[in-house]
């Protein structure tokens, strides 16, 4: 493991399109379940006439989720190719869970999206794909499934009209061609994951082989480092040990970091004294490693949850206000002026108001159809100014886009997304 590269790989689609069954199938030819695991897996999903989710129950082992056949949370697993150790990052497809796909799909280096072939492009299937372009997802697998039951099966016809619907999409919100792989596969008949299969006429990579075409991620280690806290321990004997994943930069004993907004005026300062992972030190910290680290200097009532932690000469900006692109995904009604929902950035969870709507965006192509609306509604795309109602960090996408993304949520929904354009540095 330690001697492949790491590829985080999100899928994404729309709901019914086949994403756990084609991840549960590529955990199946790659080794990561046992035969027999998988014959009690049928006779249970045979026992509740839900056969042909067999490969998805594989993944969603969560009891809930099997009883409702609907995946829910982001689930983690991994599995070998060739070139990459990788990391599955199964975002769901229903819109309750798009905050999960969001804080997923920030995480991912690459994107497979899975297209239907009988039902080509849907709502869910434009959403996510500006998405995933919106929060940096610089490369994609397309892969067009469920081959074995077009009419005839596997018809190359129907693969390359849906292929070309596709790509018209991917091209509007500004996939090029070098970001792209296309593959027919069937997920559930295993066509194309591993081996080609019935899918005789094709001439190019199998979904293991794209993936192994993928560019190999850049680790963010020029970028000064950005630490955002998930957790903060007192451990006895050592002291104040925040937890949290390095975004960018890198960690190493010695360093004097400051954490802000934190609780203390100007940002608690400290010293790094070591950084361990899975219970192991480590030497030094990359982004990727999620690490608890023994901080000299700082009290546990000093920093919480959402401060983020960075070097003294280059500290986390504290915004007064920021300019943002977002993507309305989901509002019942309108938004205005002054409405003043959560945004989740990172790990903060910050209440802002939405100070001005500046511009309204054609959301498959991003230019301008509106100077200063009075409105945006679901489905629309905007460049609005946004005010945080306390002290928060979030960077421009410029400086560092790790830190530039959020999701928007009120009433215990995902309402929208987007990515920071430029910070009013608060003073």
């Amino acid at each position: 493991m330690a001697d492949k590269p790491h590829m985080n790989l999100v899928i994404i689609g729309h709901v019914d399109h086949g994403k756990s069954t084609l991840v549960g199938q590529t955990l199946l030819q790659t080794g990561q379940f046992s035969a027999h695991m998988v014959e009690k897996f049928k006779e249970e999903a045979k026992a509740k006439g839900k056969e042909s989710f067999v490969f998805a129950w594989i993944f969603d082992n969560l009891k809930e989720e099997r009883e409702r056949g609907v995946t829910i949370d982001v689930a983690h697993k991994r599995f070998d190719t060739d070139k990459y150790y990788v990391t599955i990052i199964d975002a769901p497809g229903h819109r309750d869970f798009v905050k999960n796909m969001i804080t997923g799909t920030s995480q991912a280096d690459a994107a497979v999206l899975v297209v239907a072939v009988q039902h080509g492009i849907m709502a869910q299937t434009k959403e996510h794909m500006f998405l995933a372009r919106t929060l940096g997802v610089k490369q994609m697998i397309v892969a067009i499934n469920q081959m074995d039951a077009t009419n005839p099966p596997y018809d190359k016809a129907k693969y390359e009209e849906v292929k070309a619907e596709v790509d018209k999409l991917a091209k509007s919100v500004g996939y090029k061609d070098d970001m792209l792989q296309y593959i027919p596969v069937s997920a559930f008949k295993a066509d194309n994951i591993k081996e080609k299969g019935k899918l005789t006429w094709w001439t190019g990579p199998t979904l293991l082989k794209a993936i192994d075409n993928l560019k190999q991620p850049e680790k963010p280690t020029s970028l000064p480092l950005r630490w955002p806290i998930q957790d903060v321990y007192t451990i006895k004997g050592v002291g104040t040990v925040p937890v949290g994943k390095i975004e960018t930069g890198i960690m190493k004993p010695g360093m004097s970091i400051i954490f802000k907004p934190s609780m203390k005026p100007g940002g608690a300062v400290g010293e790094v004294k070591t950084i361990e992972m899975h219970h192991e030190t480590l030497s030094q910290g990359l982004p990727g490693d999620n690490v608890g680290v023994n901080i000299r200097g700082v009290a546990k009532n000093e920093i919480r949850r959402g401060d983020v932690a960075g070097p003294i000469n280059d500290p986390p900006t504290i915004a007064k206000s920021f300019t943002a692109q977002i993507m309305v995904l989901n509002h019942p009604s309108v938004i205005t002026k002054g409405y003043t929902p959560v945004f989740h950035c990172y790990t903060a969870q910050v209440a802002c108001r939405f100070e001005a709507i500046l511009k309204k965006l054609d959301p498959k192509t991003g230019a301008t159809k509106e100077e200063n609306p009075d409105f945006i509604k679901t489905g629309d795309a905007a460049i609005v100014k946004i005010v945080p109602t306390r002290p928060m960090v979030i960077e421009s996408a410029k400086k560092i886009p790790q830190l530039g993304r959020f999701a928007i949520r009120d009433m215990g929904q995902t309402v929208a997304a987007g990515v920071c354009l430029e910070v009013e540095e608060a003073k």
